[in-house]
């Protein structure tokens, strides 16, 4: 048998919309990413963009489990000296 290597031609995208209200962060996060990159089809091959595309929806509903919404940080670098900006998410 041999192994099946999509072609960037060939590969057939669809559209998926996912309610992220209620559900945890780290869940949303992980189910969008394996869509994005198309581990979720039978034809996935790692050095061919595959991807589907994803719209979610009631992202400010997401849930942070435990006492992440108090210590969890936000951090964004610009790649300068000192340019580190960290926002709490409460």
């Amino acid at each position: 048998m041999k192994s099946y290597i999509a072609k960037a031609q060939e590969v057939e995208r669809k559209w998926y919309v996912v309610d992220a209200a209620g559900k945890p962060l780290g869940r949303v996060a992980s189910q969008v990413a394996s869509i994005l990159r198309g581990k979720n089809k039978p034809t996935f091959t790692p050095n061919v963009d595959c991807g589907d595309f994803v719209i979610v929806i009631n992202a400010e509903q997401v849930v942070l489990t435990g006492k992440k919404l108090d210590q969890k940080l936000m951090r964004k670098h610009s790649l300068y000296p000192g340019g580190l900006k960290e926002t709490p998410y409460r």
